[in-house]
């Protein structure tokens, strides 16, 4: 059984394929920059995913089209994140039809229920992540932010600089 040439050929093909495909994405990621694979905005997010598949489709290619297909595809995903990126630096406007807005879901101990509504986010969505940061007394919480991740912050202390609320969508 483990003499069969075509079993062989597989087990060959997938790794070599495997180890062509990751060289490949490490040496874009390192063309690119270190941002290549953060999650700081949602359009990194699905580009990080969207590597991912393609790296899969590369592992998985029948012919030396398919697997270039893959590799150029690979090439321009990072290359597309990376324009994305530039123009979100030199244009707020751009910015802002790309990223979602952070939303302040709590402030100073009361949850924002008109953010947790809009967001769809619930109330124990919010304590789950409260106990997560070690939050003991809700008094103690000054803000929690919806990221534009999709990641919760949790801000608590005695005092919260204003600077750290710059740009986070507050319910009027």
């Amino acid at each position: 059984m483990f003499t069969d040439i075509s079993i062989l050929d597989a087990l060959l093909r997938g790794a070599l394929l495997a180890a062509i495909g990751l060289s490949w994405v490490v040496i874009c990621v390192r063309v690119i920059g270190l941002r290549a694979f953060s999650k700081m905005t949602s359009f990194d997010f699905v580009t990080t995913i969207a590597i991912g598949s393609v790296l899969a489709g590369c592992v998985q290619a029948t012919d030396w089209s398919a697997l270039l297909q893959a590799l150029v595809a690979i090439a321009a995903l990072l290359g597309i994140q990376y324009a994305v990126s530039r123009a979100r630096t030199h244009s707020d406007d751009f910015e802002g039809a790309i990223d979602n807005t952070p939303t302040l879901l709590m402030r100073d101990g009361e949850f924002q229920k008109t953010e947790l509504a809009r967001t769809r986010t619930t109330r124990s969505d919010v304590i789950a992540k409260l106990r997560e940061a070690n939050v003991l007394h809700l008094n103690e919480v000054r803000a929690v932010v919806l990221e534009t991740t999709g990641d919760i912050s949790v801000l608590h202390g005695k005092t919260l600089d204003d600077v750290l609320l710059d740009g986070v969508r507050v319910n009027s």
